[in-house]
């Protein structure tokens, strides 16, 4: 608060007074057992309305503002609740009210009821499990609907509790500064709950809601590259362990003298695939090489690919055997009967677009074989889906180059810090948190950027 340009005012009080008598009573208890003080006070932005002079009764919230203190120590500062902090908290509320309305209105809650009740009389039905299929598609609508229902409800309940904080503030006497503090965390709260929800709103693909496998390969840098490989490695992992989805490394090729040369990573949760697939694309470094005797600047490439993990139920692909290459390799790694000694590694081409796959997490080949062939699928699913095209033998060769001219984001280390996302502009300076795994602004930026790109082209 800006107390010099306000308008003010004392209170005029006698030389000494016992706060005991104070309507803060219980804030200062424990200073009133020691000694009686003297009463200090700020100057105030001051409301005729609510304040009188001379032993006439101060408005509670104005009282947060003043200084208790005794001799040169004081004993009961806190200014955390001031007339402005209260009317500031109170348009928060208010905005939050709106905001709450707008999100319930916009996701259709009476809708959603309605087609809960449906829901639930189709999985009671008993003849739900004549068709498997259709059976799962049903109680995941259930699943997805009830979950839906529950959120509206809370966002609904939470924002009520603040609404009847801020009635009761006014009403009362006296001030509970604990409800205050509680309404305060609501609204930080409840915006992030909104953010995130309205987020998820966002990630309205067929496969968004599914869990994710990302693949990074080391490109154009040799060394640093798979140096580099590593590190986003590193990145990824972390990301997922901040958003609680369960991560787990299912194949990882060692790179000659450092780093990596690719690595596959399993993201199990729901939409990690929604927020992963914007990392889909060539991720470039600039950094002075640790690999370099002279210590020159170095530039160096990733590529991170990105498929959705479908249940094998849902993958409704064929491919023609001609239009498969399949190869077979040991498997590396350490431990196991089969690995270093037969041939347990597969590796699948679809021969019209150039997609590769490749699998050596099972322990036998016809395992690894049907692993492959699945993520195969998968990945063909999503890239028809993604060029419109109806039949598989439409779609186009989708291979991410790791080299110069198909970056999404550069990550600069030297002689500046800066990670900036080419496709959406976003830019921070802060790499070292983009490291450790705050991708969060860039995956909100770009579902933003690919939201506002599909209602273009609709319209």
């Amino acid at each position: 608060m800006d107390y010099a340009n306000a308008l003010t005012r004392s209170l005029p009080i006698s030389a000494s007074a016992n706060i005991c008598n104070s309507p803060a009573k219980s804030h200062y208890s424990g200073s009133c057992l020691r000694r009686r003080v003297r009463l200090k006070f700020l100057p105030l932005i001051l409301f005729p309305s609510t304040f009188h002079h001379h032993g006439s009764k101060v408005s509670p919230l104005r009282q947060r503002a003043f200084v208790v203190s005794g001799g040169d120590s004081t004993v009961g500062t806190n200014v955390q609740w001031g007339a402005q902090d209260f009317f500031s908290l109170r348009k928060d509320v208010e905005d939050l009210v709106k905001r709450v309305e707008e999100t319930i209105t916009s996701a259709g809650l009476e809708q959603a009821q309605a087609n809960l009740s449906d829901l639930e009389h189709r999985a009671s039905d008993s003849t739900l499990w004549d068709n498997h299929s259709k059976a799962q598609e049903t109680l995941l609508a259930l699943t997805n609907t009830k979950e839906n229902i529950g959120l509206l409800n809370d966002f609904q309940a939470k924002v009520e509790d603040a609404k009847m904080i801020i009635q009761l503030t006014e009403e009362m006497d006296t001030v509970d500064y604990g409800l205050l503090d509680e309404a305060s965390k609501i609204v930080e709260d409840l915006n992030i709950s909104l953010e995130h929800y309205e987020l998820t709103k966002l990630l309205s693909g067929p496969y968004d809601i599914e869990g994710a496998c990302l693949t990074i390969t080391a490109g154009a840098g040799g060394t640093d590259a798979q140096d580099w490989a590593d590190m986003l490695l590193r990145m990824y992992l972390r990301w997922g362990e901040k958003k609680g989805y369960k991560a787990r490394v299912v194949e990882k090729s060692i790179g000659d003298e450092a780093g990596i040369k690719s690595v596959t990573i399993e993201f199990e949760g729901r939409f990690a695939y929604g927020y992963l697939a914007g990392e889909k694309g060539t991720h470039r470094l600039v950094r002075q090489s640790p690999f370099n005797a002279k210590g020159l600047r170095q530039t160096s490439f990733a590529g991170v690919e990105i498929m959705p993990l479908v249940p094998e139920e849902s993958l409704d692909v064929e491919i023609p055997e001609e239009d498969l290459e399949m190869s077979y390799s040991r498997a590396g790694g350490k431990g196991g009967q089969n690995v270093n000694k037969v041939e347990t590694a597969v590796r699948i081409v679809h021969i019209p677009t150039g997609i590769a796959v490749r699998c050596t997490e099972e322990r036998s080949q016809l395992a690894n074989r049907t692993k492959a062939l699945n993520r195969l699928k998968a990945k063909l699913q999503v890239i028809a889906q993604e060029q419109r095209a109806s039949e598989i033998k439409q779609i186009r060769g989708d291979v991410v180059k790791a080299e110069w001219g198909q970056q999404i984001r550069n990550y600069v280390f030297h002689p500046y810090k800066l990670v900036k996302d080419v496709r959406t502009g976003l830019e921070t300076s802060d790499i070292t948190s983009v490291m450790d795994g705050g991708l969060e602004p860039f995956i909100k930026s770009y579902l933003r950027f690919k939201h506002g790109n599909e209602m273009t082209l609709e319209s």
